[in-house]
């Protein structure tokens, strides 16, 4: 039987969003305050250790470790290469040698007198932090993060798993019920972001990953076609780092049609470049997957495109959202400017007054016309 869950899932047309790209240690941000950045611009790099390698180093060569030192042809800190030979031990009066041998590259980063062990470490691993969303960097935390504002719609998924990606939307069903089968996978799915509609089965999840489909999002998904996608049972994991193919799922487990609402957005952004991110936490900290798509100049939300036509100062317009969800007002004034409401988001609104003289500003978004 299917599953559906209710949580407060956001759905907006027009939001303004900030996304915090931080580096796991300390390195360098590769762009300042105003920059104009894409997806793929690599906004902070840094290196992580390289994995250390212990070596019996006294032993090899047949010596007390207080005898290490002499032996040594590198020091802490000094590079090495793979068999390179650093350190040297004479025996029989010079006449045989024993050579130390470096298993890796890398550099000595200890040298024990006292165990008679070395520690290699291996080459340090570049890390790259991309801007993963379009937009203009607002903060830089120099060495630490960087911070992106975008004006984008954005979707929050119920569930997910794979990592971060970026790809252009692509409507493979041809409504929000529709299964998403095997068969509906072509070879011009490959690199994109797959729209469906109701459910994402196994064989269509697994011909995707075949292809190199970047993502897919649909409303449901099978329980136990998720545990034999990844191998095992997920329980109450957090997800995010899975790699291959992006799932998001809208609505729930089961075969549940994609809300109205979600899926038109969706088709409505098709060849568009979008963000996306299965990473799910459902325990305290909740985590959801995200689909963001950042705007282009000529994109108009529905209120806005009906703005240009109907909505106008004097008009009568009622409220579908909390808090003041069925209210009725008349329109008497339309800033141009986008206003901070009380979430933090920053978007073009409408003032209304009601009929009591109360007047609050509401975003155009969340009114319709009487």
């Amino acid at each position: 039987m299917s599953q559906a869950y209710v949580p407060s899932l956001e759905v907006e047309e027009k939001i303004t969003i900030q996304r915090e790209r931080r580096l796991p240690l300390k390195g360098d941000t590769n762009v300042e305050v105003g920059s104009t950045v894409s997806q793929d611009t690599i906004v902070a790099s840094t290196y992580l250790p390289g994995k250390p390698v212990p070596l019996s180093a006294a032993i090899k060569l047949g010596v007390s470790p207080s005898e290490l030192e002499e032996c040594m042809l590198k020091k802490e800190g000094d590079t090495v290469k793979a068999d390179e030979v650093i350190g040297l031990a004479y025996s029989f009066f010079g006449l045989f040698k024993t050579p130390l041998v470096s298993p890796i590259d890398g550099s000595i980063d200890s040298i024990s007198h006292v165990s008679g062990q070395i520690i290699l470490r291996e080459a340090p691993v570049p890390v790259e932090v991309s801007a993963y969303i379009s937009g203009k960097v607002v903060e830089v935390d120099d060495g630490d993060s960087v911070v992106i504002e975008t004006e984008a719609s954005s979707i929050q998924g119920i569930f997910g798993i794979g990592e971060e990606k970026v790809g252009v939307l692509k409507v493979v069903s041809k409504d929000k019920a529709q299964v998403l089968k095997a068969s509906d996978i072509d070879e011009s799915c490959a690199n994109k972001i797959l729209i469906a509609g109701s459910l994402m089965t196994h064989e269509a999840i697994k011909k995707a990953n075949d292809l190199g489909v970047i993502g897919i999002i649909s409303g449901g998904i099978n329980d136990k076609d998720l545990k034999e996608i990844l191998g095992y049972d997920l329980g109450v994991a957090i997800t995010g780092n899975e790699k291959g193919t992006t799932l998001i799922v809208t609505e729930g487990f089961g075969e549940i049609e994609m809300s109205p609402k979600t899926y038109e957005l969706l088709c409505r952004h098709e060849g568009h470049l979008a963000s996306i991110n299965g990473a799910t936490q459902i325990r305290a900290g909740v985590i959801r997957p995200e689909i963001l798509i950042p705007l282009t100049k000529d994109f108009q939300t529905t209120a806005e495109a009906d703005g240009g036509k109907n909505l106008r100062i004097g008009a009568e317009a009622r409220v579908i959202r909390n808090p003041h969800f069925g209210e009725i007002g008349e329109v008497i004034d339309l800033p141009s400017d986008p206003f901070v409401i009380p979430t933090g988001a920053k978007v073009r609104v409408a003032t209304l007054r009601l009929k009591d003289g109360t007047e609050y500003k509401v975003p155009r978004a969340n009114i319709e016309l009487v």
